[in-house]
């Protein structure tokens, strides 16, 4: 069964910079699904997808501009720390979730005030090349509550 619109697959994947570092593994103990032709992934990924079967191995290496964009140096800002939704010890470097006007969004923490913090909201892998080497798992047809709802439900289903 080849991968197209209203298709359910399941794949192993390796993410790795330019340089060949391992930035993600989603392996067969943890493998990912995705309904196809719903956004559900990258767009670039997913059209590299397209017509291939389980069992098929292939490799993709996508700019900046096909994955998380370009860095864009006005994406810093300072933010209360009571709009934070992650808590715990706050440190340079670390990833956290903040509440903006568009919902729940990821941010790097630049600098830890005593009332704010500063962050850096482009996305962590934004302005890298980004290099997948992926595994078709299996491919199925979607369900009807799968095509209805935009996404996969994957083994067991989805709780809304």
């Amino acid at each position: 069964m080849k991968i197209e619109k209203n298709k359910v697959v399941t794949f192993t994947y390796i993410l790795s910079n330019a340089d060949g570092d391992e930035l993600e593994r989603g392996d067969a103990g943890k493998p990912s699904t995705y309904l196809h032709g719903y956004s559900d992934i990258l767009y670039a990924l997913e059209t590299a997808m397209t017509g291939r079967e389980a069992g098929d191995s292939f490799e993709v290496t996508l700019p900046p501009e096909q994955c998380y964009g370009l860095r864009r140096e006005d994406a810093r800002q300072r933010v209360p720390l009571k709009h934070l939704l992650s808590k715990g010890k706050l440190r340079p470097g670390m990833v956290v979730k903040i509440n903006s006007d568009h919902g729940s969004k990821d941010a790097t923490v630049v600098k830890v005030g005593k009332f704010n913090v500063d962050v850096d909201s482009n996305h962590p892998l934004a302005g890298l090349e980004l290099s997948f080497k992926v595994e078709i798992v299996e491919v199925r047809d979607a369900t009807a509550e799968e095509r209805a709802h935009g996404h996969s439900h994957g083994p067991g289903g989805h709780a809304h």
